[in-house]
């Protein structure tokens, strides 16, 4: 027995020496193991800042307008294609200002000569046909300025669709100008009907203006 302790004795400096040893490993394979996370979060962290540092560069470069479009793309725009100048709604456009302008002229005069109308209407009329050649004349700066090179950068169906905006403004103003010219027509008819008859009452009664 007492042999049996000395020996335990003896090995028990062993023994914790291994114990020692082993918690030693586990601690070391523990902290390789924290080490290999915390390289694995830094290089995550290296990621998230590279991607936020590309996307702040990038709307920098935006907002500076140093954006790299393709210089010949831009170039590009602004010229003007053969087609879209020879576009047919380009020349009825042109036409239909022409026949607004004749046609408000040849009624405004019949209206004048008409004796239908006093000072203050003559006025108003001549105030609504003005304000029509007015935006008439807007619609084909904007389409001048479509079809001349070096002005707006716009692709062919951007520019076709800005014709055909321009065009249908055109139209309806001069279908607007046709209305109104019919209305005041057969208003200055239905007086001119009236006023003969007044006449011819008067002559019938031999009545003195």
């Amino acid at each position: 027995m007492k042999a049996f302790l000395f020996c335990l004795i003896l090995s028990f400096p062993f023994v914790s020496r291994v114990q020692a040893q082993s918690f030693e490993v586990q601690q070391l394979l523990l902290n390789v193991e924290k080490l290999a996370q915390f390289k694995q979060i830094l290089s995550d962290m290296k990621k998230g800042y590279e991607i936020i540092n590309l996307g702040y560069n990038t709307v920098k470069d935006l907002s500076q307008g140093n954006f790299n479009l393709h210089e010949t793309f831009l170039d590009g725009l602004l010229a003007v294609n053969p087609t879209v100048k020879n576009y047919k709604r380009v020349a009825i456009t042109i036409d239909n200002q022409i026949d607004l302008v004749k046609e408000y002229k040849s009624a405004y005069k019949r209206f004048k000569q008409s004796g239908s109308f006093n000072e203050q209407e003559l006025k108003y009329i001549s105030s609504v046909y003005s304000k029509l050649f007015d935006q008439s004349l807007r619609n084909l700066d904007d389409l001048t300025t479509v079809l001349t090179a070096n002005q707006l950068r716009m692709s062919d169906d951007e520019r076709l669709q800005e014709i055909d905006r321009i065009y249908l403004e055109m139209e309806d103003k001069l279908q607007f100008l046709r209305y109104f010219n019919n209305q005041t027509t057969l208003l200055s008819l239905q007086r001119s009907k009236e006023k003969r008859n007044i006449e011819s009452s008067r002559r019938n009664y031999g009545i003195e203006q």
